[in-house]
C-alpha cells in the first residue's frame, strides 16, 4: 500500500512540473499578484463594482457669501448760503459792563451772552456765516452783512412787566427792509418763547442805540429786548436754548423771504 501511495505522490509531482515547464515553453511565465493596487475587481469579490460615473461624489459646499460692511460716511458739513450775519451779545465786552442788575444779582449781560452765542451756533449749524460782537466791538465800524441783531434784555425795574420787543433806527436808510427784519422778528419770537408784545415800552434809546449808527448804511439792523428779567426770569435763566430758536427763526425768515 504504500509503495502505491508513493507513485501516485511522484505521478502527481511529475504532472505538476509538467504543467511549470509547458508555461515557460510558452512564454506565459508564473502567475503573478499585483501587491501595489488595492482595486478589486467583481472577478476578485463576486460584488458588482460602480462605474465612476455611478459613484456618488460629495457635494462642495458653497463658501458663506458676509454681507459687505460699507464704511458710514462722515455727516456732511452744512453748505456755505453766501450770507453773513452779525450777532450782538448786549454789554458784552472787555469793559465789562453787567448791562442791568437786578437785587438778586442776575446780570443782563450773562443771559443775553447765553442767547447769542447760542444764536451764532444754530447759524452757523445752517450754513452762515456768523459774527458774534462785543457791545464796543471794533469790526461796527462800517459794518457789512446781510442781517444784523443786537440782544438785550429788559431790567427788573418794573416788577408786573412782561414781554418782548423789537425795534430799528429812526434814521434807517433802507426802512422798508428793516421794517421786514422786525417783523420777522416779532413773528417768530412770540411764536417760539410765547411771550406777548410789549411795544408800549420802546424808547428812544433803542431806535437811536449806537450800533444803528456804525454799521455799513446797507446793513438791515434791529435790536430786540427778550424779556423783563423779573417776571419773565423764568424763561431768560433756565431756557435760553428757546430764545435763540426764535430769534434764529426770525433772521431765517427775513433772509429767505
Amino acid at each position: 500500500m504504500a509503495r502505491y501511495l508513493r507513485i501516485i505522490w511522484w505521478a502527481t509531482l511529475a504532472l505538476v512540473f509538467g504543467v511549470i515547464l509547458l508555461a515557460f515553453s510558452r512564454g506565459e511565465g508564473l502567475p503573478s499578484i499585483n501587491l501595489t493596487t488595492r482595486t478589486m475587481t467583481a472577478e476578485h469579490t463576486g460584488t458588482p463594482m460602480a462605474t465612476p460615473s455611478e459613484t456618488a461624489t460629495e457635494p462642495i459646499p458653497t463658501p458663506t457669501r458676509w454681507p459687505t460692511l460699507t464704511p458710514s460716511r462722515p455727516k456732511p458739513s452744512p453748505m456755505p448760503k453766501g450770507k453773513r450775519i452779525g450777532i450782538l451779545a448786549g454789554h458784552l465786552g472787555p469793559e465789562e459792563d453787567p448791562g442791568a442788575v437786578c437785587p438778586d444779582g442776575l446780570r443782563e449781560a450773562d443771559i443775553n451772552a447765553a442767547v447769542a452765542e447760542r444764536v451764532v451756533a444754530a447759524l452757523r449749524a445752517q450754513g452762515y456765516e456768523v459774527d458774534l460782537l462785543d457791545e464796543f466791538d471794533e469790526r461796527l465800524e462800517e459794518y457789512q452783512a446781510d442781517a444784523f441783531v443786537s440782544i438785550h434784555s429788559d431790567s427788573c425795574d418794573i416788577p408786573e412787566a412782561s414781554g418782548f420787543k423789537v425795534a430799528r433806527s429812526w434814521e434807517s436808510a433802507i426802512p422798508d427792509i428793516e421794517d421786514k427784519l422786525v417783523e420777522c422778528l416779532y413773528e417768530q419770537y412770540e411764536q417760539a418763547t410765547g411771550l406777548a408784545r410789549h411795544e408800549s415800552s420802546i424808547t428812544p434809546a433803542m431806535h437811536g442805540y449806537h450800533a444803528f449808527r456804525e454799521i455799513a448804511l446797507e446793513t438791515p439792523g434791529a435790536i430786540i429786548e427778550l424779556g423783563f428779567m423779573l417776571a419773565d426770569r423764568g424763561v431768560l435763566t433756565r431756557d435760553p436754548g428757546r430764545l435763540a430758536a426764535g430769534i434764529v427763526k426770525g433772521i431765517v425768515c427775513f433772509l429767505e423771504s
